[in-house]
């Protein structure tokens, strides 16, 4: 179900969108019905520069085992740790 909070922080980095790589500097994260994915609800995380417009955006839609396993995977790399 939806639980209609996001959270939006500020990141430092790069994503490749459809134009090439663009420089993020904004992330949201929210749980909510998907625009593309297949799964009922996704963990939905927009990467983005909102100065330089609507285009310069990722998005990526996990369903919410994928989302957990990527986390993990995530902090378990910065620990230094492998599986």
């Amino acid at each position: 179900m939806c639980t209609y909070i996001t959270e939006t922080l500020s990141v430092a980095g790069s994503a490749k969108g459809p134009t090439g790589w663009i420089r993020v500097t904004d992330a949201s994260v929210y749980f909510d019905h998907p625009v593309h994915a297949t799964a009922d609800h996704t963990l939905n995380v927009d990467l983005r520069r909102p100065e330089d417009g609507p285009s310069a955006r990722v998005g990526v839609e996990l369903c919410p085992e994928s989302a957990r396993a990527l986390a993990e995977t995530i902090l378990r790399v910065l620990d230094g740790r492998s599986t």
